[in-house]
């Protein structure tokens, strides 16, 4: 904002009145954190379930007019519709259920790199997830799917992918066997994503994140089953560490 103003892009009195809603804005049923982007190096970012597509855009709006850039989680088609309409320029992930709303179009230079591998194709859901969130944090990324331990020799056939990539996410469903294997395989951080993908006794992803747990490969970090926005956010920060922000 000082900078704007320094190059008369803002006036000093209109940087008053944004100044005035800093740290963080109250919205009535939201306080919008304006200062997560100093702290943290990244805008906060909205979780759509549970909220009125009124609410979203209203936060998706006090986001955008600070100069950040809009990433929507866990959004439905519907959402994405009533957004593009106010939004013209939001993009959709209907994998991912993700929204971006971009602040400009100039490509930004993505760095480092992040490998996403999933077990199977009903894993993709939450492998999309976290993939998509890596790349609106800046970092360059690849994926390899369905790639699970019941075809080993699907996964081994990406080896060279493997030994570039700096930091590794896993998701699997079933047993969350895959991570293991992974782990036991590279010399870097691998984030563990075990998801609710599997038959009656995997209880709903408890299965795969108690293999995951419990793994004896070393390096393996694991989050909530389904994270894959936690996890994509973790491997950014990973992969950005001694990055300039």
């Amino acid at each position: 904002m000082l900078e704007k103003v320094r190059k008369r892009k803002v006036l000093p009195k209109q940087a008053l009145e944004s100044l005035k809603k800093l740290p963080f804005e109250n919205l009535g049923f939201a306080n919008v954190d304006h200062h997560r982007h100093l702290r943290k190096g990244y805008a906060e970012v909205i979780y759509a379930p549970g909220k009125t597509i009124e609410q979203i855009v209203k936060i998706a709006h006090s986001i955008k007019t600070h100069g950040s850039e809009v990433f929507i989680t866990r959004a439905e088609a519907d959402i994405y519709k009533s957004i593009r309409k106010i939004f013209t320029q939001a993009e959709y992930n209907p994998v991912a259920k993700g929204i971006v709303i971009k602040t400009s179009n100039k490509k930004k230079k993505k760095v480092g790199g992040i490998l996403v591998i999933s077990a199977g194709t009903a894993d993709l859901p939450v492998a999309e997830e976290a993939a998509m969130t890596a790349e609106v944090l800046g970092n360059k990324v690849q994926r390899v799917y369905d790639v699970g331990v019941a075809g080993i020799h699907r996964f081994l056939a990406h080896w060279e992918k493997l030994q570039k990539a700096k930091v590794i996410i896993v998701v699997a469903g079933m047993e969350g066997a895959l991570a293991s294997v992974v782990g036991g395989m590279v010399n870097k951080p691998v984030i563990a994503v075990p998801t609710s993908v599997g038959y009656g006794a995997s209880f709903g992803g408890i299965g795969a994140l108690l293999t995951m747990l419990n793994s004896c490969a070393s390096g393996i970090t694991v989050v909530n089953i389904d994270n894959g926005f936690g996890a994509g956010l973790a491997a950014s920060l990973i992969n950005q560490s001694g990055q300039k922000r």
